[in-house]
């Protein structure tokens, strides 16, 4: 055909399984050629397979090693709030056994979560929970006085 005579109709296609697949026709004349593009990177079929009998025979291993990680960073997160929770009233809503009942609860929760017993992690945070309730009950009623102090009641009825 002559220049800009030929209209082409190119087609590309990405499967599954990584292949491109290309199309080219000449719409005047309905010539068609196709070809296959197959990488020669990445992993082999045989690669894949391993991967997946892998990956099925570790699966309670990564499961657990999920929750312990989950647990952990519970553990992590109830230290921080707490510590920070101690560092700014402690000295305020806390007498000296209370304080020292929650330290030891939050030592305890240290050694666990250096651990890899996840039933071990949970239960020192529920300890360290049981341990703060009253501080935090302590906490949040001041944190509402502060709120509510020069205010009436009906300044806040809808």
């Amino acid at each position: 055909m002559v220049a800009g005579a030929a209209r082409i109709r190119v087609t590309f296609q990405v499967d599954a399984d990584g292949l491109l697949n290309v199309a080219a026709r000449e719409q005047g004349t309905g010539v068609e050629a196709t070809v296959t593009v197959k990488p020669s990177y990445g992993l082999t079929d045989a690669e894949i397979e391993n991967m997946l009998r892998d990956s099925i025979a570790h699966a309670s291993d990564d499961n657990s090693a999920r929750n312990l990680r989950e647990q952990q960073v519970d553990a992590d997160r109830v230290l921080e709030a707490v510590q920070a929770a101690l560092r700014a009233d402690g000295e305020k809503y806390l007498d000296r056994d209370e304080r020292a009942v929650i330290e030891a609860a939050l030592a305890a929760l240290h050694n666990a979560r250096a651990g890899t017993d996840t039933t071990a992690i949970k239960q020192a945070v529920a300890v360290v929970d049981q341990a703060t309730q009253a501080f935090a009950m302590r906490r949040m009623d001041a944190s509402v006085r502060a709120a509510l102090a020069g205010h009436r009641l009906d300044e806040f009825k809808s």
